[in-house]
């Protein structure tokens, strides 16, 4: 293999260990470096002298343990990783992850690393269908920490259901898969819109959504991640930003500004944000006071369409994604959109369903072409962002 990579495996302390054995074995037969960490708990299924043997490194354990070269352990592995792997992970190391707590090598080093993470869970059925594993499973999804398995099957409990790691094969087409990443989309010009806008009553006072930008952030964030030059024009959020170019705005006129101005320039454009529909016509130079009780009126006015200028504006070739987040009359609402803003594709998602919408990690949509509606379950944004890239690829190559 001509660029050799370095892989940081992580055993934890499950009957499944042994499976890693092979694991190490399979990589080293392709050529990559292999640096073991385990638990102590992990010892005690697979003895590190096997790991040793296998990956042609030591095999580390111990946080305190003297180097045999003067350099932190845990920092030295965790900047040399170009993936770092955790196989079997246990739902101790999962919260672990989850919460930040470093209190092993393991725990230690994967918390310092830069680099991409995959786990591979491995416990009982009833631990790993728990509300606290879930929980903690969605938080790392939500930080881009890559997942494969658990399979279902007979446990070695005894317990049939969920709870079995993934075959080393499939754990090791993944690693793959990681290291040498997808980039179809690679040589693209894609701009992403993320958040909400607002629309001032007076100096103090607004109208505005509960969006977070989390979905138009993941979908910059998976798009670079697949090669492409992204922009980013993002309204006002809560959550942090991806590492990309990023305009910023805070008006819906702001934002028509800044995508019409930037959507020529662009082979794709993805309109995640939530601008608002209508702003105040005449808006307050003072803070508007009580009025003894009496009603304050307010005359709002349309806001510009922008997915319907971008639509307008469309050029031969160029991909538009338009979003309709809908309280009712979810397909037939956003198949109207799609047609009357010239898109092609929209992603539609009610947002009176739990889990789906505006301000939640997660999201369950239907996206809809001029010829195919597919309903997806409720994922993390970060795969949702994948689903909707992977139908922009789809339509792009016709």
């Amino acid at each position: 293999m001509d660029d050799v990579k370095t892989i940081v495996l992580g055993v934890t302390g499950g009957i499944a260990a042994y499976k890693s054995v092979e694991l190490v074995s399979r990589l080293r037969k392709r050529g990559y470096t292999v640096h073991v960490i385990e638990t102590a708990h992990a010892t005690e299924f697979v003895t590190p002298l096997t790991f040793s043997t296998m990956s042609n490194q030591p095999c580390i354990v111990d946080t305190f343990e003297r180097p045999e070269t003067w350099n932190v352990k845990h920092i030295s592995l965790a900047q040399a990783a170009d993936l770092f792997v955790i196989a079997p992970a246990t739902a101790n190391i999962l919260a672990k992850m989850a919460h930040g707590i470093a209190d092993d090598m393991l725990s230690t080093t994967v918390l310092a690393t830069k680099a991409s993470v995959l786990v591979a869970p491995a416990m009982n059925t009833g631990m790993w269908t728990a509300q606290a594993t879930q929980e903690n499973m969605w938080i790392l999804k939500n930080r881009g920490v890559h997942v494969i398995g658990p399979e279902g099957g007979r446990l070695a409990c005894g317990d049939s259901g969920e709870g079995r790691m993934s075959e080393p094969s499939a754990i090791e087409e993944a690693i793959i898969a990681l290291l040498h990443p997808l980039q179809d989309l690679k040589g693209l010009r894609v701009m992403v819109t993320a958040g909400a806008t607002r629309e001032y009553l007076d100096p103090v006072r607004f109208i505005s959504n509960e969006s977070s930008g989390r979905m138009g952030f993941a979908i910059a964030s998976a798009a670079a991640a697949r090669g492409a030059e992204v922009t980013l024009v993002r309204g006002i959020t809560s959550v942090a930003p991806p590492d990309c170019h990023t305009v910023q705005v805070k008006s819906t006129q702001d934002l028509y500004d800044a995508v019409t101005g930037l959507c020529q320039d662009m082979d794709v454009v993805i309109q995640a944000a939530a601008p608002c529909d209508y702003r105040v016509r005449d808006v307050a130079q003072q803070k508007i006071k009580k009025n003894a009780g009496e009603p304050l009126i307010l005359e709002m006015i349309e806001n510009p369409d922008i997915a319907a200028e971008v639509g307008r504006r469309k050029k031969p070739g160029q991909i538009l994604v338009g979003f309709a987040a809908e309280s009712e009359k979810l397909t037939e609402h956003a198949s109207e959109k799609l047609v009357r803003k010239n898109l092609d594709l929209i992603v539609a998602n009610d947002v009176t369903k739990p889990g789906a919408g505006f301000n939640t990690d997660t999201n369950i949509v239907t996206l809809i072409t001029k010829n195919q509606q597919t309903d997806l379950p409720i994922m993390s944004k970060r795969e949702v962002a994948d689903r909707i890239l992977d139908e922009v690829v789809r339509l792009r190559q016709g």
